[in-house]
C-alpha cells in the first residue's frame, strides 16, 4: 500500500458513478477537488455528511472545489442515495475496494470491542495539479464544509 501523504501527489483513479458514468482523477486536471470516503449509503452519519456537502455546494463551487465521494457501495445504491437526498456530485462505487486501497482508507476498525474490515472515513484535499493540500482524518460529519474551509484556511 503507497504511504500518502500531504504534498505528495493523489493517486490516479477511475470509477464508474451513481449514473453509470466513469470518472478519473485526470477528468479534474486543473480543479480542485474534495474526495471523501464514507463507509455506507443511508447511514446517519454517511447521510448527514453528504447532505452537509450538497447544502454547501455552490460556496463549495465558487471556492473552486469539485466534490467526489467514495464508498464500496454499488451504482444502484448510490443511485438511491444520490437522487433520495438530490446530491449534485458524483458518488463512485467503489465494489472491488481498489480506490479505497490505493487512498489507504480500508482498514481495521473496532466497534463495540469487534474488529471488522472498513472504510476509515477521511476526505482529501487535492488542488489543480494534482497534489493532496490536506488529509482530514477526524470528519465532523454534521459540520464537514465547515470543517475543510477552516482546515484549508489554517
Amino acid at each position: 500500500m503507497n504511504q500518502i501523504k500531504e504534498g505528495l501527489k493523489a493517486p490516479l483513479f477511475e470509477g464508474i458513478d451513481q449514473n453509470g458514468k466513469e470518472i478519473k482523477l485526470t477528468d479534474f486536471a486543473g480543479k480542485k477537488i474534495i474526495l471523501y470516503f464514507y463507509p455506507k449509503d443511508n447511514t446517519p452519519g454517511c447521510t448527514a455528511e453528504a447532505c452537509g456537502l450538497r447544502d454547501n455546494y455552490d460556496d463549495l463551487l465558487k471556492s473552486g472545489y469539485a466534490v467526489i465521494g467514495v464508498s464500496p457501495d454499488s451504482e444502484k445504491s448510490h443511485n438511491g442515495f444520490a437522487s433520495k437526498y438530490k446530491l449534485p456530485f458524483p458518488l463512485i462505487a467503489d465494489t472491488s475496494k481498489k480506490i479505497l486501497n490505493d487512498y489507504g482508507v480500508w482498514g481495521e476498525k473496532k466497534m463495540y470491542g469487534k474488529s471488522y474490515f472498513g472504510v476509515i472515513r477521511t476526505t482529501f484535499v487535492i488542488d489543480e495539479k494534482g497534489i493532496i493540500e490536506k488529509i482530514i482524518t477526524k470528519v465532523d460529519t454534521a459540520n464537514h464544509t465547515e470543517q475543510i474551509f477552516k482546515e484549508m484556511k489554517g
